[in-house]
């Protein structure tokens, strides 16, 4: 680049030097009034100062076409080097250099965007980065995943997801830290928001970090479940044993001698009994075993698990469907465990349908984008209420006239014990649970 820039400052110079020559002889036959070399002098020293600006002008374009195609991304262009004077074929190597040069740092750039992209979108954050008016200036891909949506690109179209959602990110400043709940066909999501800011070439942008903390809530609220459990269990069993064994020993003692005290006794036996296998039933909520994985074809798994429904449960009026994709996928999981929590499902399935003409139960298993197994059990009985629907997770909360209201909150213990999810999907026309494993 320096041998090109001393040869056209050379040439510059030359025609500098070159014109003031003329102008310097044109003034000296003006003054000595030869008016013939004086008009030839005036002549030359024109064509000069036209040589100048001819050359200047040239130059002057091809730097400008050159600045404009690379501003629309056209790389084609390409300046002769091989014609023309000396001078202009050393300008257009030099500027054909300076457009590849530019060309590559692009390419790079272009390159390093894409390379910071695909990071993001294997970043367990959703990342959103918005601009004053609520343009969206980039995401990633677990932001989408998080809010459910395809294309997102202006913060008003999160008023399809939920309007309080959308009000909180419209107007969230930099340092808030916000909690959102809503719905989607994902289920019930908990997001956390955190909120900072970066100017951009004189643009301030504000920078949104997503994380579903469902998880998180879930963990602490069974955690506190089984202490709460734990704990009457423990002081009911103590409390109601030692009434049990007396009022044994008492009926033994008097049950030939009066029958009113038998009865009552009798009484407060079979109720003490019938209190301690209540009990019980609720302690295998706090004794879950430690899941142990194996690797087992879900297509006979799920096969298996719809025929012991058939035989636990009356359902001949209902039609079970059954889909693995691809038909030789296998999970890694402990089996009896999962078996349990599918069995759980396939029997409230069957009674929610109840007598329903057309009942029909769907088991379908597959992996998404993720490449997390999903496991869908839906049934075409009645629609679980809103309001019914936040509570069916919590121990003990049953709207069975003899349910004991743990079957669904075992279930979602054991899949958090085995490392995934148990998740209600709210729809109007048919139930859906969905078993995620990570």
């Amino acid at each position: 680049m320096n041998r090109y820039l001393q040869y056209i400052t050379r040439q510059y110079w030359f025609r500098v030097v070159l014109t003031v020559l003329v102008c310097t002889v044109t003034v000296r036959f003006g003054i000595l009034q030869s008016y013939t070399w004086f008009g030839v002098c005036i002549c030359l020293l024109i064509l000069c100062i036209l040589w100048q600006i001819r050359l200047y002008r040239t130059h002057v374009k091809q730097v400008l076409f050159m600045i404009d195609a690379l501003e629309n991304n056209d790389n084609s262009f390409h300046f002769p080097e091989e014609y023309g004077t000396p001078e202009s074929r050393q300008i257009n190597q030099a500027l054909n250099r300076v457009g590849h040069i530019l060309y590559n740092v692009k390419a790079e750039t272009a390159q390093q965007e894409k390379y910071y992209e695909l990071i993001l979108d294997f970043v367990s954050t959703g990342l959103l980065v918005l601009n004053d008016n609520g343009a969206v200036y980039q995401k990633n891909k677990e932001a989408l995943r998080l809010l459910g949506l395809n294309i997102f690109t202006h913060i008003r179209q999160l008023s399809k997801v939920d309007a309080t959602l959308m009000e909180k990110m419209e107007n969230c400043r930099p340092g808030d830290k916000l909690q959102v709940m809503f719905h989607n066909e994902r289920g019930t999501v908990n997001l956390s928001i955190r909120v900072s800011e970066i100017n951009v070439h004189k643009e301030h942008l504000r920078i949104l970090a997503l994380n579903d903390i469902n998880i998180e809530l879930d963990e602490k609220e069974i955690d506190s479940w089984i202490r709460l459990t734990r704990v009457l269990t423990h002081e009911i069993m103590n409390s109601v044993t030692p009434i049990t064994s007396l009022s044994d020993t008492l009926l033994s003692m008097v049950k030939d001698k009066d029958e009113e005290i038998s009865h009552g006794l009798q009484t407060i036996s079979t109720t003490g009994k019938g209190l301690l296998s209540f009990v019980e039933s609720y302690r295998k909520f706090t004794r879950i075993p430690t899941p142990e994985p194996s690797l087992f074809y879900l297509k006979a798994f799920i096969e298996r698990m719809v025929e012991l429904t058939r035989h636990q449960n009356p359902c001949n009026h209902i039609t079970f469907h059954t889909e693995v994709i691809p038909a030789d996928l296998i999970l890694h999981a402990d089996e009896n465990l999962i078996s349990q929590v599918v069995i759980n499902l396939l029997k409230n399935a069957v009674q929610a349908i109840g007598n329903q003409p057309g009942g029909r139960i769907a088991i379908q298993a597959h992996c998404n984008d993720a490449e997390e197994v999903l496991i869908e059990i839906k049934n075409n009985g009645p629609a679980i209420p809103p309001e019914i629907a936040e509570h069916i997770f919590i121990p003990f909360f049953t709207t069975k006239e003899r349910g004991s209201g743990i079957g669904l909150s075992i279930s979602r213990q054991i899949m958090r014990l085995s490392g995934g999810s148990l998740t209600l999907i709210p729809d109007d026309k048919e139930t859906k649970f969905i078993l995620k494993f990570k």
